[in-house]
């Protein structure tokens, strides 16, 4: 099976401006994410202008922590060579894991501003974390990125778009991880749902879901980068650059569910 789509959605009349189908999702994505985390504040007894007050700081967390997590993580050669580059977010370039360390240093702004204790602001946004995760990559299987190694697996499909400088009878089956990473996202929010419900909801131990959602989702990622075609330079060990730019956020949650679920016996 090909996957020929075009990214672009549709093109606004007169200006002829295209939507792709990631901007949509995107923006679907952070109105989801929105509703999720205010759902969550709204059932902790606080008002609901402590999540609309979220909305910037989380959008500029993701989206700065996205891109400086492409330049440095991934293309560190090429920003050295051409360090205005990174303005230029118009030429594509956001990284996962640069995503999820600004939305922590959102979470921490905002924590302190509301005078909340940090784990207990994470906890609510790891629902929204998930969803968000898992569309994410939807987005990205519309235009045709973050594609999987070449395969003979049943579990396949060409992207012409992805390998568009090669003739039509050339372009090679691929794992279409895209996928993958999206079904993984839906069953860790699924498990979070399970979990906060197990958990007592309100009576939940503070960084519990934090806990839950790292060692979930980054475990998930951990697998299903061996399915991934490596990307950018400087990526040709074993483990590639997200594999192991994910073992970090494991160990930590590992660490902090042990001390969640002992601060909550104590």
């Amino acid at each position: 099976m090909t996957w020929d789509v075009d990214p672009v959605f549709f093109q606004l009349p007169l200006v002829n401006f295209p939507i792709r189908y990631y901007g949509v999702i995107f923006s679907l994505n952070f109105l989801l994410g929105l509703a999720l985390f205010a759902w969550q504040i709204k059932r902790s007894g606080a008002p609901l202008s402590e999540a609309l007050d979220f909305v910037w700081p989380g959008f500029w967390g993701l989206v700065v922590g996205a891109r400086l997590g492409h330049v440095f993580f991934y293309n560190f050669d090429y920003f050295l060579k051409d360090p205005l580059w990174i303005f230029r977010v118009w030429e594509g370039g956001l990284a996962s894991h640069g995503a999820a360390l600004g939305l922590v240093v959102a979470i921490w702004w905002h924590s302190r501003r509301k005078k909340r204790p940090f784990w207990d602001t994470f906890d609510r946004l790891t629902f929204s974390g998930a969803l968000g995760a898992a569309l994410i990559r939807l987005g990205n299987f519309f235009n045709s990125e973050i594609v999987g190694k070449v395969t003979t697996s049943k579990f396949s499909l060409k992207f012409p778009r992805f390998d568009w400088n090669l003739p039509p009878d050339l372009v090679p089956f691929r794992y279409p991880t895209q996928l993958f990473e999206f079904g993984a996202g839906l069953i860790v929010f699924g498990s979070l749902i399970g979990l906060d419900f197990l958990m007592g909801r309100e009576k939940r131990p503070q960084g519990f879901l934090a806990a839950a959602f790292l060692i979930l989702y980054f475990t998930a990622r951990f697998i299903i980068e061996f399915f991934k075609a490596r990307h950018g330079p400087n990526d040709d060990l074993f483990l590639s650059k997200g594999q192991l730019l994910s073992i970090f956020p494991i160990l930590f949650g590992v660490g902090l569910l042990v001390y969640a679920l002992k601060k909550a016996k104590a």
